[in-house]
């Protein structure tokens, strides 16, 4: 699920490192190192990459300033993030400062892998040409680029993912099920994983305007009302 794909690998535990290298190559991946936050970022700047493993705790800078910086110099790479935090507070920082996923330490390379691999699938699915429209949201597949009343919205990869599912149900429910097999297939995450994109969302595009069109359908799902 990984093979021809270049991951950056921003850990600065040395042992972990080879450890992650071992795997991905065996893996048929080819993959950048950077071992403190700084190179990381500038790494992650200047070149392509179909996928980001990215520690929480590194010198200079930590994770969760350098996915905040890579979103913020408009990087859409994905960024999975190695963490030992957990909680939906915690969710909600990291996914607000543009990570897309997280696996806990310690972690089954298995899960990894599957993870990683959604997130790269899910990228390189998402350039298209269409252009999607529902009341006064408009998205274009192509660019990424998503507007509310002539307005630009920022929002992370998954958070565009969820919105185009909305938009391309034109109104109708969207169950929970349905977005998170879309998202993560059959490896189900903690439900506080939705439920943190949900609120972010909402937050990007629902809060600067007068009406909200995310609503919440008790108990099923989710749907956009015009």
């Amino acid at each position: 699920m990984l093979e021809n794909s270049r991951i950056l690998v921003v850990e600065d535990n040395e042992e972990l490192q080879g450890i992650l290298a071992d795997f991905l190559e065996v893996k048929g991946a080819e993959t950048d190192f950077a071992d403190n936050g700084e190179l990381g970022l500038k790494l992650a700047l200047e070149s392509e990459f179909d996928a980001i493993i990215l520690d929480v705790m590194m010198p200079k800078k930590d994770g969760m300033q350098v996915a905040k910086e890579l979103r913020e110099n408009g990087c859409t790479t994905p960024i999975l993030m190695l963490t030992a935090l957990n909680g939906q507070e915690d969710l909600i920082n990291g996914f607000d400062n543009g990570v897309d996923d997280f696996v806990s330490k310690p972690f089954q390379f298995p899960e990894l892998e599957v993870r990683l691999s959604a997130l790269i699938k899910r990228f390189r699915g998402q350039v298209a040409s269409a252009t999607l429209l529902f009341g006064s949201l408009e998205i274009d597949e192509k660019t990424k680029i998503i507007k509310r009343e002539g307005h630009n919205l920022a929002t992370t990869p998954v958070m565009y993912q969820i919105l185009v599912e909305l938009v391309k149900a034109q109104g109708e429910l969207v169950t929970r099920e349905a977005l998170i097999h879309q998202l993560w297939g059959d490896d189900v995450p903690d439900k506080d994983v939705l439920r943190s994109h949900i609120y972010l969302l909402r937050n990007t595009l629902d809060k600067p305007f007068k009406k909200a069109m995310l609503k919440t359908v008790p108990k099923f799902g989710f749907r956009l009302e015009k």
